[in-house]
């Protein structure tokens, strides 16, 4: 028997879905409908835009409006959403690929506007549709199938890049923490400007394999025991802190949102008619 979040939440005839065993999408995917049915927002309301990659796949299983656009152009389509109807709810899942290689410069560009996007990635620090390729995530010294003596670029902190460029809410958690996931989706969603939640997730079928990581069970073990929440950080030391993935709010602030900067240039041109 389907579950009420399935039944009212996800097109059915379109399931099962097609990640790989012990892929942790299906943890991401299930929190933002959670997080949707916890603020009981209006389906019709709510228009969910991806753009290419395993997590993208996700709008085709979910019963809002959807966009499943082209690779790493997914906050492009949903800034055009958002400025045609201010009124939309408009939520982007995408990868760590997909956000921050080839759709680097929409994520920079979108917190710098501060339009009122929930941006939510799926950051599993590898290219997994397209077959193993290392991302800007991938942690330096891992090894993908373009890194087959390990990665040597620095990876990206993806919170603290979209921080500095301007998001009005940054949070980060892990599959393995998937309360946590859901409650910062909730805030992510009520806070009016950019908003950009990043879940630390886990590949077995290539990232674990190429690292040697273990199943899906030992990945996600790693992922609780190197975590530490920011609000505990504060309290430790720089060695403690060390080689530890942080998660929590990092950034909950207030500035003007895009588009009702845009309605007030119309308003007032409309004045002077």
């Amino acid at each position: 028997m389907p579950s009420k979040l399935v039944e009212t939440y996800f097109r059915s005839d379109k399931l099962p879905h097609i990640w790989c065993p012990g892929c942790s999408n299906g943890v991401v995917m299930r929190s933002i409908v959670k997080a949707i049915d916890n603020l009981d927002l209006n389906k019709d309301n709510v228009c969910i835009v991806s753009g290419i990659g395993c997590s993208s796949r996700a709008t085709g299983y979910l019963d809002f409006n959807t966009l499943h656009t082209t690779h790493g152009r997914a906050l492009s389509f949903a800034t055009g959403i958002k400025m045609a109807n201010p009124k939309l709810k408009v939520i982007v899942i995408t990868g760590d690929g997909d956000c921050a290689a080839i759709g680097g410069n929409h994520l920079i560009h979108s917190a710098r506007r501060n339009i009122d996007i929930t941006t939510i990635v799926f950051n599993n620090s590898i290219y997994g549709m397209t077959g193993g390729q290392y991302s800007p995530a991938t942690p330096t010294g891992a090894f993908g199938t373009t890194a087959p003596y390990g990665n040597i670029d620095s990876n990206f902190d993806l919170c603290q890049l979209v921080k500095a460029a301007g998001a009005t809410y940054v949070a980060r958690s892990t599959a393995y923490h998937a309360n946590m996931i859901i409650n910062q989706i909730e805030e992510g969603i009520i806070n009016e400007g950019f908003s950009f939640v990043e879940v630390a997730s886990i590949c077995p079928t290539y990232f674990g394999r190429k690292n040697k990581m273990g199943n899906s069970v030992d990945m996600m073990k790693n992922l609780k025991e190197n975590t530490i929440n920011i609000k505990a950080a504060e309290k430790m030391t720089p060695e403690q802190i060390d080689g530890k993935l942080l998660i929590g709010e990092f950034i909950k602030s207030k500035r003007p949102e895009y588009t009702e900067k845009y309605q007030k240039i119309i308003n007032s041109f409309q004045k002077e008619r």
